[in-house]
C-alpha cells in the first residue's frame, strides 16, 4: 500500500469515526437530558438560551461538517498528498476540528445531563479554555503525523529551481506586495466603529462603551497589519513588510536561505487568511493564489502571498549562489 492510500484510508477512517461518535454519544444519553437543551450560557455563567435535541446535534454535526469538508477539499484537490504544506494542513483540519467539536458536544452535554430543564443546567466556563487547548493541541498533532511522509515531489526540487542570471557591474532588486482589498475594508469599518464608540462615550459618560470599543481596536489593528504585505530581495535578504506604511519588518538573511520558489497557495489549505502555521512551516497569506516560498538551510519553510513571485524566486536563488562561501 502505497504513503497516499495509506493517508486516504486513515483520513477517512478518522473521520467516520468522529461522525459516529459524535451521533451515538447523544443517542445513547437522550434519556437522561431534558428537551430542550441549554446550548447557550450568558457571562454569569447561567444558562440564557436553549434548542431542540436534534437542533444541538444538527449545530455539533454541521461544526464538523465544515473542517471535515475543507480537510476533503485540501486533500482532494489535485495530488495534495504528495504536498507536504497541504497534507499537513488537512491533517491539522481534520484532527482539531475533531477536537473543537468533541469537545463542544462534551461541553453542552456535561451541562445538561441529569438536569429537570435546561434552566438548570451547569456552568461550562472552566471547560472552554479545556476544549480549546485541546482542539490546538490535537491540531499540532496531526500537523507533526502528516510531515513524517515523504516530501515535495521531485519536480519541486533543486534542479528545477528558477535563477536568474547576476551581472557583476550591476545590482539586482526585486520588489512586490499584495494586499487584501476585504481585510482593509474590516480595518476601516473598525476604525469607523470605534469614532461612533468615542462620540458616544463623550456624550453619555457610560464606561461600559469603552470595554465595547476594545475588541474592535483589536480588529482594526490587526487588520491593518495584515491588509498588506510586502516583500523585497536584495544582497541583504528577504525583507517581509507588513501594513501600508511597511511596517513592521522581518528581515532573513541570505546565509539562512537555502533556496526559493514560486507555488500557487490557498486559503483552505494553510488554515485561512493572516499568518498561518507554526514556526519553520508558515504562511503569510493575504491572498490566494502566486506565493514566494523560502526554504531555510535549517530545513524548514516560509511562504509569503505576494505578485510576481516566480521572479523573486529566480533572484533569491541567484544571490544564494553567488554568496560566497564560508570557510569551517
Amino acid at each position: 500500500m502505497t504513503y497516499r492510500s495509506r493517508f486516504l484510508l486513515t483520513a477517512g477512517a478518522w473521520a467516520a469515526s468522529v461522525t459516529v461518535a459524535l451521533v451515538v454519544v447523544p443517542l445513547v444519553l437522550r434519556s437522561r437530558l431534558p428537551e430542550p437543551l441549554a446550548t447557550h450560557w450568558g457571562p454569569p455563567g447561567a444558562p440564557d438560551g436553549a434548542s431542540s435535541f436534534w437542533a444541538a446535534l444538527g449545530l455539533q454535526m454541521a461544526l464538523w461538517a465544515v473542517f471535515a469538508g475543507l480537510a476533503a477539499y485540501t486533500v482532494l484537490r489535485g495530488d495534495a498528498v504528495r504536498h507536504r504544506a497541504r497534507r499537513k494542513a488537512a491533517a491539522a483540519m481534520l484532527a482539531g476540528g475533531a477536537g473543537l467539536a468533541l469537545g463542544t458536544q462534551w461541553t453542552t452535554l456535561g451541562a445538561n445531563l441529569g438536569r429537570a430543564t435546561w434552566r438548570d443546567a451547569g456552568a461550562v466556563g472552566g471547560r472552554v479554555p479545556l476544549v480549546l487547548a485541546g482542539a490546538v493541541l490535537l491540531g499540532v498533532i496531526g500537523r507533526l503525523l502528516a510531515s513524517a511522509g515523504p516530501g515535495d515531489p521531485p519536480e519541486e526540487g533543486a534542479a528545477r529551481l528558477p535563477r536568474l542570471r547576476l551581472r557583476a557591474d550591476r545590482r539586482s532588486v526585486w520588489v512586490s506586495a499584495a494586499s487584501n482589498r476585504w481585510m482593509s475594508g474590516l480595518c476601516l469599518a473598525a476604525l469607523a466603529g470605534l469614532a461612533v464608540l468615542a462620540v458616544l462615550g463623550l456624550v453619555t459618560g457610560d464606561g461600559r462603551i469603552r470595554d465595547t470599543a476594545v475588541p474592535l481596536v483589536i480588529v482594526a489593528v490587526v487588520g491593518w497589519a495584515l491588509s498588506t504585505v510586502g516583500a523585497r530581495v536584495s544582497e541583504q535578504g528577504l525583507v517581509i513588510s507588513f501594513g501600508p506604511f511597511q511596517w513592521p519588518t522581518r528581515t532573513i538573511p541570505l546565509d539562512k536561505i537555502q533556496s526559493a520558489r514560486a507555488e500557487v497557495r490557498h486559503p483552505l489549505e494553510v488554515g485561512g487568511w493572516g499568518i498561518r502555521g507554526l514556526p519553520g512551516a508558515s504562511t503569510i497569506m493575504i491572498r490566494g493564489g502566486e506565493c514566494l516560498v523560502v526554504r531555510y538551510t535549517s530545513g524548514g519553510e516560509l511562504a509569503v502571498s505576494v505578485d510576481d513571485a516566480a521572479r523573486g524566486a529566480a533572484l533569491l536563488n541567484a544571490l544564494v549562489s553567488a554568496r560566497p562561501a564560508v570557510s569551517p
